[in-house]
């Protein structure tokens, strides 16, 4: 009986067969399961055409009998590697390592598998019909590393993380996932990441101005509930605050937009709504500068009952004059009495703004 072999190419040989050879045909068949436990190997991908992996029985260096493949090729259309049906198990680390952007897919002959277009390493699994992702997906530069590895000063178990060429490195959640991270005492959070961030200002850290300025009020609605300490502006003059913020360095010094939130003095439901201009100043520059184009938020019909929290919608962007980091920004916030149409005070809560930022801290 001749020698029969394995989906993967190992021999198995039968009783009495190869008498003095069986020591060759051993080490080739522990080479090749070696292969498969640990090995590495590039796979060139052909262009715009699935390749077929084939089986080297009882030989080493079959690219399907080794546990880590690399793709390579200038791709400019969808591309893939197959493997065959028969080879239940098999576990797979894939780098897409092809230039061009294009979709590659490593399936099973007959049945499906995963695609994808970035240059990430995935890890797959063959479950007997088709080719499965885990789920574990790690991004990398074809610039900077050819040959992605875990190594140098990347550490896991010791806790660091330490990219060796200060280049960045890539956290990416599969799907809908949020990245987050676990401190020393076992709580975990999302990890914080730059863009939009939010800024309240209440009428009490803001003032009066000195030309048709607001009227600052305290108002006791029922004795021991919450009191309303706002800035009351009438309804035919339109009068202002103002306020000063420093923003964080972090902020990207664009543009920012805001929402009021502001409290009816009667049960009028008509519309109330502000306008908002900035500008920034900095160090050794006179403060006597001309705020920047005021924009108005959407004015918001009351609802009819007198001491109802009213918030407007958030309202278009605002570009602050003279914009940069490390100065100092004055905000006017004015009635929009030409537009909106409450009979009544719109007694100011305060202010929400929302700006940008585009680094981790303010380091």
């Amino acid at each position: 009986m001749a020698s029969a072999y394995t989906p993967l190419g190992v021999q198995l040989m039968v009783t009495g067969e190869k008498a003095g050879l069986w020591g060759g045909y051993t080490n080739t068949n522990l080479e090749i399961l070696e292969q498969i436990a640990g090995g590495y190997t590039t796979q060139a991908v052909a262009d715009g055409t699935t390749t077929a992996l084939a089986v080297l029985d009882g030989t080493t260096g079959a690219t399907i009998a080794t546990s880590t493949i690399k793709m390579t090729g200038s791709l400019t259309g969808a591309s893939g590697l197959s493997v065959p049906d028969d080879i239940t198990g098999m576990k797979y680390l894939v780098i897409n390592a092809t230039t061009g952007g294009q979709t590659v897919t490593f399936k099973t002959a007959g049945g499906t598998g995963v695609s994808w277009s970035t240059t990430t390493a995935k890890l797959l699994y063959h479950d007997g019909t088709n080719i499965v992702d885990t789920g574990f997906m790690a991004s990398f530069d074809l610039v900077d590393d050819t040959s992605p590895q875990l190594g140098g000063d990347l550490d896991v178990n010791g806790q660091d993380i330490v990219s060796t060429s200060n280049a960045d490195i890539d956290i990416i959640p599969n799907g809908t996932g949020v990245a987050r991270a676990k401190d020393g005492g076992g709580t975990t959070a999302a990890v914080k990441i730059a863009g939009k961030e939010t800024m309240w200002v209440p009428a009490t850290a803001m003032y009066a101005s000195t030309t048709n300025g607001a009227e600052a009020t305290q108002t006791e609605l029922t004795a021991g509930n919450p009191e309303l300490k706002t800035f009351d502006f009438d309804t035919s003059t339109a009068e202002s605050v103002q306020f000063n913020v420093s923003f964080p360095k972090s902020w990207d010094e664009g543009v920012v937009t805001f929402q009021t939130f502001w409290s009816a003095s009667a049960t009028d439901t008509g519309t109330g709504g502000f306008t908002l201009a900035g500008c920034s100043v900095a160090s050794d520059v006179d403060y006597d500068l001309a705020f920047g184009t005021p924009v108005a938020n959407t004015a918001l019909a009351a609802s009819g009952t007198q001491d109802d929290l009213m918030v407007n919608v958030v309202s278009g962007d605002v570009t602050i004059a003279s914009a940069a980091a490390a100065t100092n920004t004055i905000f006017r916030l004015v009635r929009d009495t030409g537009t909106d149409t409450n009979t009544g005070d719109l007694r100011l809560v305060g202010i929400k703004i929302f700006y940008t930022t585009d680094a981790a801290n303010d380091a």
